[in-house]
């Protein structure tokens, strides 16, 4: 009996304590804002504060604490945000966005803005396009720089108007960044500086973060301008920015995970394959092939080809690929301490060489014997800017023309039809606009790198049919560099079609002061993985460009100039000819 009152008593204290606990809780936000109130001269008063300078030492804590916590506020930017190549992709993924943001969230982080006057409609400079027409000095260059400054790659866009570009500043979007929760969501360091605001108190384009700069210099022209100081910082963004929070993408054959950074931006991560680690699971041997008994749709997706990928579509002057970075990940700090992801953190082991290894769930290679292992726990991937979130910025679907039959045995009808292009050249939206010869870019671009694997491609909505084609999904290339699969160009020598800025491009390229190897080393020297390729993956670009060449040529010589090289207009645009016109 003496032993039940004692344990009734100790239950009591203990609910006594929890109770004291819970109200000190809620009493501390009203204590620190005395205690500001108080520092700052005010006595303790609240009522003479600004309404939006409210709990500013508690709220700023919070902010910190939930990012340290490794999960982002609920009023974050991932609404601009989604990298796809499906077109529910962010509605299937386990993305952060489906627990932490609902549509009234979503809300809170973006105003109509009203329009700012006449002269602003007038006057549409797009976000990171002030370096355009900056001299650079003829002395002392690089190769890289020699090439962007060459007329080629000078040539003016078309004037834009609202329908041309992605996001309309001044009605389309407007950000309040203490929305978010946290007044450092453009500020790495989170320092307690004021933002840069406009004489008429709006929030300059210049502070937002460089994802979200990114995402508003989209046009029906570019993903991205030649120049654009946005572009280097977002590169080191990707490569530096702290990491938040992780979760698995669904779909798709191999691992990928959806990383959130300190300033709500956010990427696609693709860890190195296990297929691409020596036998110990360390780092990779850029000296593996793709197995030649492996198809195409069964090869493994490599990190560093993303990377290569990006950079060849910039030197190309496509500018179609979305920014991607290589970096190297503590698996331990960076993934399994602040995912949230329970499938994924289950999935964590060390192996019998004392590595951090996991797998992740995914259709293919997402087992045990697949796992992704660091050394201990330091694994390299590639990072992918994310793309505007379907729900701002619509994307649409198409399949590619020449899509490979994903059949062990069976082929494609424009295998066995060597008039296949003309059936393309009558259908929608082949037959008019410059859609054909967007796809003759995509076919050239993924010659180069030896990628198998285009059976899809995505557009801008927004734009219609009349924009460039996304090139996503680039991890298939960069697999063989011994070997030139020659059935990729056949688009190519079937259509005899192609824009006279790349066929005249590609042509300065194949010189020798503008070699693309030379120019692809360079530009890969930049990246956090260096060397991302051996140089026989780079001679390899030489000798495939040399094809390509040599394709056109035979097609020039069979079907003449004016009738294989596109002229065009206003730019980098083009008007095709009437179908029954070769």
């Amino acid at each position: 009996m003496i032993l039940f009152r004692k344990f009734r008593v100790l239950i009591l204290m203990v609910f006594l304590v929890a109770c004291t606990m819970h109200i000190m809780i809620d009493l501390l936000p009203k204590l620190e804002k005395r205690a500001a109130g108080a520092d700052s001269g005010d006595s303790g008063c609240q009522c003479a504060q600004h309404p939006g300078g409210e709990a500013q030492g508690w709220g700023k804590q919070r902010a910190r604490s939930a990012a340290e916590a490794g999960w982002p506020n609920k009023h974050t930017l991932r609404i601009l945000q989604d990298f796809s190549n499906e077109p529910s992709s962010n509605l299937t993924s386990h993305s952060l966005e489906k627990i932490t943001a609902a549509a009234g969230d979503r809300a809170e982080s973006f105003r109509r803005i009203r329009p700012s006057g006449g002269k602003a409609e007038d006057h549409k400079p797009l976000i990171g396009d002030a370096s355009w027409g900056r001299t650079v000095p003829a002395h002392g260059v690089s190769r890289l720089t020699a090439l962007f400054e060459h007329p080629l790659y000078k040539v003016d866009l078309p004037s834009f108007t609202n329908d041309d570009t992605l996001f309309n500043l001044n009605t389309d979007i407007r950000l309040y960044p203490k929305a978010t929760g946290n007044g450092g969501w453009h500020n790495e360091e989170g320092n307690e500086e004021e933002e840069e605001f406009s004489p008429t108190g709006e929030v300059m384009a210049e502070s937002y973060p460089n994802w979200l700069r990114f995402h508003i210099g989209i046009n029906r022209y570019e993903m991205y301008s030649r120049h654009s100081v946005v572009l280097d910082a977002l590169l080191k963004d990707l490569a530096s920015q702290r990491i938040t929070s992780v979760a698995m993408k669904s779909g798709g054959t191999q691992l990928k995970l959806i990383m959130t950074f300190q300033n709500y931006g956010q990427a696609l991560f693709k860890p190195m394959n296990s297929s691409s680690q020596d036998s110990s699971g360390g780092r990779q041997t850029r000296d593996q092939e793709t197995p030649p008994d492996f198809f195409y749709f069964s090869d493994f997706e490599r990190h560093n080809a993303e990377v290569a990928a990006f950079h060849l579509d910039r030197i190309l002057d496509f500018r179609r690929v979305p920014p991607v970075a290589g970096r190297l990940v503590n698996m331990t700090r960076e993934i399994r301490d602040v995912t949230r992801d329970k499938k994924l953190w289950r999935t964590f082991f060390i192996s019998p060489a004392n590595n951090v290894c996991f797998y992740g769930e995914c259709s293919y290679y997402c087992s045990t014997e697949h796992a992704l292992c660091g050394k201990p726990d330091q694994i390299e991937g590639s990072l992918a800017a994310f793309l505007p979130d379907l729900n701002l910025a619509k994307r649409k679907t198409w399949r590619n023309p020449w899509r490979r039959s994903y059949h062990k045995r069976k082929k494609a009808e424009w295998e066995v039809d060597p008039d296949y292009c003309d059936e393309v050249k009558q259908t929608p939206p082949y037959d008019r606009g410059t859609r054909l010869l967007d796809v003759m870019d995509m076919t050239i671009f993924d010659f180069l790198m030896g990628n198998m694997d285009r059976h899809h491609y995505e557009t801008f909505e927004k734009f219609g049919n009349d924009t460039f084609i996304i090139h996503l999904d680039n991890g298939r290339g960069f697999g063989k560099h011994s070997h030139d699969e020659l059935s990729i160009l056949v688009p190519l020598s079937q259509c005899c079609r192609v824009k006279k800025s790349t066929y005249v491009r590609l042509k300065l390229l194949a010189k020798e002061e503008f070699r693309l190897s030379v120019l692809m080393e360079e530009s890969l020297l930049r990246d956090r993985l260096s060397p991302v390729l051996l140089q026989r993956h780079l001679q390899a670009l030489d000798r495939r460009l040399r094809l390509v060449l040599q394709v056109l040529e035979d097609c020039v010589e069979k079907e003449g100039y004016a009738n294989v090289v596109e002229e065009e207009v206003g730019g980098d645009t083009a008007t095709h000819r009437t179908p029954g016109h070769r």
